[in-house]
């Protein structure tokens, strides 16, 4: 297990540490753009242009309550950069959604899909609402509505939303039916994560958390970790983390910790993920089928070979950082390790495989959505999980070449393979006019 030294982590609770260090989204991935190029032979100018998106829309989104009241909500789409394919990233509903927020996020999405290769660039957006105060007949009349302020900046060969906080599968079903009744003719393509049944793919809603296990196998071999011999905490059992623990408990590993918003289920002799129901399935349910529970700040320093934080942002913080036992930390949630916290964990020689490439497997699913919606063509879930096997192979030999070749953290790997396929397209392509 990885060194540990003495830590003033309250385990008193189930919160998450509140991170004093934390930055936001748009800062932090200033902040890695900055570090990759740091490490490249590339144009400042194109590093200058990186740092702005190319376009905010701001709408409001006036809606009728069910008691028959108006109220104005503001949405917000942010398309960061374009050079390498159409925007792609999720729509949330979250009652702290904010420009910056959309900014920084929109540029997280740029980094992924280079990382993966995908011909996409990055954008996000959503409604500043908190989802859970709307009817079902009221959220489905927000996105109606959401969908005809954005009619004119998005489409399949322009900027294709997806699920994302507080949205879902029926979201988008409402958004590309709204989209669809304005264009005159069905357009699945202008939306992924959409049900099946509509032009939606297998396997979309499960693979990030399939991407997610494929990497945790993939860096076990290669720090020559055998899965059978390897001990894994889970936070979070939502859809990427329940789907990432039974997988990694199919494969032969033991899985001794998850856990959702009330606490963790810890068991060291292996938990039966299979009989656990995930947040989806029954929410909140975790404690419940649990002898033993501990809180999910201990499940974070618990002493195992492998931590995956798959719920919050900020969990991993400079207040925690020392205390982390396990070797490997791979990020199934966007942004659980704060940059102190990452500083930490590097001088500690803990290995962090970042959330770019780790839970990438949504977007890259989203992208076999895209292309079976343009061919009018459905695949297979074999196809669907094969396919982005090999994906997440391909990305993993693309890093760990320049993890090994240059010296760099798993991150900074990370960030230089995207940066070196984002700069090569926008020399190629130059500045118009």
């Amino acid at each position: 297990m990885a060194s540990t030294s003495n830590s003033n982590l309250d385990t008193s609770t189930d919160e998450k540490v509140a991170s004093s260090e934390s930055e936001s989204a748009l800062e932090t991935a200033r902040r890695q753009l900055y570090h990759a190029a740091a490490h490249l032979d590339i144009d400042s100018n194109i590093v200058e242009r990186l740092k702005y998106p190319k376009k905010v829309h701001e709408v409001t989104v006036p809606i009728k309550r069910d008691d028959g009241t108006v109220e104005v909500f503001t949405g917000y789409r942010a398309q960061h950069d374009s050079v390498r394919g159409p925007h792609k990233g999720g729509l949330r509903y979250h009652p702290e959604v904010t420009r910056d927020e959309c900014v920084g996020l929109g540029m997280w999405m740029t980094w992924k899909c280079a990382v993966m290769d995908l011909p996409f660039g990055g954008a996000k957006g959503g409604v500043a609402v908190n989802p859970k105060e709307l009817s079902s007949a009221e959220k489905e009349r927000l996105t109606r509505r959401f969908a005809q302020e954005l009619r004119d900046v998005i489409g399949p060969n322009h900027d294709i939303p997806a699920p994302d906080m507080g949205t879902d599968p029926q979201t988008m079903a409402w958004l590309m039916d709204a989209y669809s009744m304005q264009e005159g003719e069905t357009t699945p393509g202008v939306v992924t994560g959409k049900p099946p049944v509509i032009g939606g793919s297998e396997g979309r809603e499960e693979a990030p958390g399939r991407s997610v296990a494929i990497i945790t196998q993939l860096v076990c071999e290669y720090y020559d970790r055998p899965l059978d011999e390897t001990t894994v905490a889970i936070q979070g059992y939502g859809s990427v983390g329940a789907n990432a623990a039974r997988l990694l408990d199919d494969w032969g590993a033991t899985i001794v910790a998850i856990s959702d918003v009330n606490g963790a289920m810890y068991d060291p002799e292996g938990i039966d993920t299979a009989s656990v129901p995930s947040h989806d399935e029954e929410p909140e349910a975790v404690t419940k089928y649990a002898d033993n529970v501990i809180s999910n700040d201990e499940l974070l320093t618990l002493d195992v070979d492998v931590l995956i934080p798959a719920a919050l942002g900020n969990v991993l913080t400079k207040e925690n950082a020392e205390a982390v036992a396990a070797d490997l930390v791979v990020e199934g949630a966007n942004g659980p390790t704060t940059s102190t916290a990452d500083s930490i964990l590097a001088e500690r020689d803990v290995a962090v495989i970042p959330d770019i490439l780790a839970n990438a497997g949504g977007v890259t699913v989203s992208y076999f959505e895209w292309l079976q919606d343009i061919n009018r063509r459905a695949w297979s879930l074999e196809r669907v999980n094969d396919e982005l096997e090999t994906e997440m192979q391909a990305a993993w030999r693309a890093i760990k070449t320049e993890f090994e070749q240059r010296d760099v953290t798993w991150r900074d790997a990370a960030y230089i393979v995207a940066l070196s396929r984002i700069a090569e397209a926008h020399e190629a392509r130059g500045l118009w006019p």
